[in-house]
């Protein structure tokens, strides 16, 4: 495989990383059953509350914040992932919660 080819891969699919993973990721349902119960919102709170937008890290790589688009979550939505560990019926409490959580 050429460089490119293998650039394409790493950089298609959101789970692949270039860098060391930070050592706590929030990935935000973006999918339209999560946007359809205000995930657009949480998604700018968790984003003002960690200052970071969707893909970026903290400077110490303590945080990071990704989109996902879907969990399988409808039912429960908007969902998150914390580190592995589902999260339904998301509001900013939660949200609120899970930043705290991750910046101890």
């Amino acid at each position: 495989m050429s460089r490119a080819e293998v650039y394409g891969v790493v950089t298609f699919y959101h789970d692949f990383r270039t860098s060391p993973p930070p050592k706590h990721v929030l990935k935000i349902c973006r999918a339209e059953a999560c946007q359809a119960s205000g995930g657009t919102a949480l998604a700018e709170h968790a984003c003002e509350r960690l200052g970071l937008e969707f893909g970026e890290q903290t400077a110490d790589g303590r945080v990071g914040l990704e989109a996902v688009y879907c969990l399988g979550l409808c039912s429960v939505a908007p969902s998150a992932m914390y580190n592995g560990r589902l999260v339904g019926r998301l509001n900013t409490a939660k949200v609120d919660a899970l930043v705290a959580e991750a910046e101890l």
